[in-house]
């Protein structure tokens, strides 16, 4: 088991790899170990050794492993993204062939069933501009929803935000800070528009309610009615959603 940025690698007894989260926790009193749709997480107190929560891990390792498999978390993320090779994408909860094509100038081309991705040969050398033009084709596709949702939910709570930003988010959806300024997480673009819209109206709702209490879900339900299925459908597939937007914006290192 060895680090990687925020995550532990943990071997498993079959030849496998989990990857788990490492979070050190202000409050926290003891090593703890959980799984979630996102994958697993383990937080620790502050001052705790490296080589204590490597072997908390590893005492745990076949529960890890059973619990992973029971909610059937990926270990690994979708394949790598290939120069010049076509794949399967999910965009607005639908899937759609990401495809490649030689062209002097970059740029994308949206035919419905297929995205048609323009570069200059060679594509391995081209990757930076494709992964570039596929970042800012999801941005401007998440804007045009957004814009019409958050003015009727603008209209709905007296309330609008200052801003709007949308970047990779590594484990939430959307934030609210201080200044009134919504952040959501660009993997939204690839999910089903309900799903992009449920987030939007929850960060909008704290505009109001800057806590979770009931009369902030009483909010979340009147401007969004049934929206703890579109809730429930993130937390079973969120953890997909990000490693496939990982795979298509992420430098190759």
């Amino acid at each position: 088991m060895t680090p990687e940025g925020d995550f532990l690698e943990l071997a498993t007894g079959k030849g496998g790899t989990i990857k788990v989260l490492k979070a050190m926790h202000p409050r926290a009193r003891r090593l703890r170990l959980s799984v979630t749709s996102h994958g697993a997480r383990i937080s620790y107190p502050r001052g705790t050794h490296p080589a204590q929560v490597y072997a908390f891990l590893r005492e745990n390792s076949d529960w890890l492993e059973r619990k992973l498999s029971e909610l059937r978390v990926p270990r690994r993320g979708p394949p790598p993204l290939r120069p010049g090779v076509p794949t399967l994408i999910p965009l607005r909860g639908e899937s759609v062939e990401l495809t490649w094509r030689e062209s002097e100038y970059p740029r994308i081309e949206f035919l419905g069933d297929e995205l048609r991705l323009h570069v200059p040969r060679p594509f391995t050398t081209a990757m930076p501009a494709a992964r570039n033009l596929l970042a800012a084709f999801l941005e401007t596709h998440m804007r045009r929803d957004l814009s019409r949702w958050m003015a009727h939910a603008s209209e709905r709570l007296d309330a609008a935000p200052t801003g709007l930003r949308i970047k990779s988010l590594k484990s939430l959806w959307g934030s609210l800070d201080a200044r009134d300024r919504i952040t959501l997480d660009l993997a939204l673009a690839l999910a089903p528009p309900a799903a992009l819209r449920y987030v939007l109206v929850h960060e909008m709702c704290h505009l109001k309610v800057r806590s979770h209490a009931s009369r902030f879900w009483n909010r979340v339900g009147e401007l969004m009615p049934g929206y703890q299925g579109q809730r429930d459908w993130l937390r079973e597939h969120g953890a997909i959603l990000k490693a496939e937007m990982e795979r298509l914006i992420a430098p190759d290192l």
